[in-house]
């Protein structure tokens, strides 16, 4: 092959590399923005060009040969460098332009991201917000997302975490209609022999077990009950209904407490873990418009919280 790579040359290196890392045509183009078909013929022309098979295929499988797991390794520093130095190129443009792909809790993306959207539209015109609302916990770089909001205890050690708010503390809520009717429990061992609204994270098969801290450290409880939801506001509505007790993240219910509508129980092993944090992948060089985000965000966050700073920190995605 010829030192210096043609435009050809290195259209057929990036199918290469995408096929490689994906181990997958469909995700691949996906990522490319090509159909598999064209992808395929890049691959091809590029084995071609080398004169060695780098990819065995099968119809259900991709996987790369002893030269193409050779290839990938030395080639992928080397395209990244590539890539960083453009990209750094591209932070002269005055301009944030391109797509930013975020997957966020449907509960923060009230708090954190609609308050700011306007604003952002039209101070970044040329910016595209691709938003998932998803309380499914999903892998951010293999989903191809760049940034996402959720609760501390399930970001990955790898990411950079910026806190949005103050710890927050799930407690268990009645209404005073069922309390009349089935009585108050004492302690959370007692739930068992109550009717609860229960909850289940998206992708799971069962529900959340309620967790509770006492005597030093945390422990769960299986509960039962007539419903379950993957849906955290339904689930509160039924609660406010009298169908039973439910589970909520404190400051959700202090509308319906406040109120009257609710009472809060079992307090005294309710305690707090972390909050809500905007994460993203560790980067040498942002990308402008993956910048504007997030500083609204934590602009949105600190007048949502009264903050004149929501500050930057780490969590290692463990309770206290």
């Amino acid at each position: 092959m010829d030192p210096l790579l043609s435009g050809s040359d290195y259209n057929q290196l990036r199918a290469f590399l995408a096929v490689g890392e994906t181990l997958s045509f469909s995700r691949a183009a996906e990522r490319l923005g090509v159909s598999p078909s064209a992808l395929s013929q890049l691959v091809r022309g590029f084995e071609e060009r080398v004169g060695v098979r780098l990819l065995n295929r099968t119809t259900r499988s991709v996987a790369l040969t002893d030269a193409g797991e050779n290839l990938l390794r030395r080639v992928q520093p080397a395209v990244s460098e590539l890539g960083d130095a453009i990209g750094q190129v591209r932070q002269y443009r005055e301009r944030p332009s391109g797509t930013v792909r975020v997957h966020s809790f449907r509960a923060a993306a009230e708090l954190y991201i609609e308050p700011m959207l306007a604003d952002f539209a039209r101070d970044f015109p040329d910016v595209v917000l691709d938003i998932t609302l998803d309380d499914a916990v999903v892998d951010l770089v293999a989903g191809g997302f760049d940034a996402a909001i959720r609760i501390g205890e399930v970001i990955d050690r790898d990411m950079v975490a910026v806190r949005l708010g103050p710890d927050l503390r799930q407690i268990a809520v009645a209404s005073p209609d069922y309390l009349d009717r089935h009585g108050r429990p004492a302690h959370p061992r007692d739930l068992v022999d109550h009717r609860c609204i229960r909850w289940r994270w998206p992708g799971h098969v069962m529900p959340y077990a309620w967790e509770f801290f006492g005597n030093g450290s945390w422990f769960e409880v299986a509960v039962d009950g007539p419903l379950i939801f993957n849906d955290k506001d339904v689930a509160l509505r039924a609660t406010l209904r009298g169908i039973g007790i439910g589970f909520c993240v404190e400051d959700a219910v202090a509308g319906p407490i406040a109120a009257g509508k609710l009472v809060p129980l079992l307090e005294d092993w309710s305690a707090a873990f972390p909050g809500r944090f905007l994460c993203y992948p560790r980067q040498r060089q942002m990308a402008p418009a993956l910048r504007a985000f997030i500083d609204a965000v934590r602009t949105a966050a600190s007048m949502a919280d009264g903050k004149a700073d929501a500050g930057l920190v780490q969590d290692d995605g463990r309770r206290p």
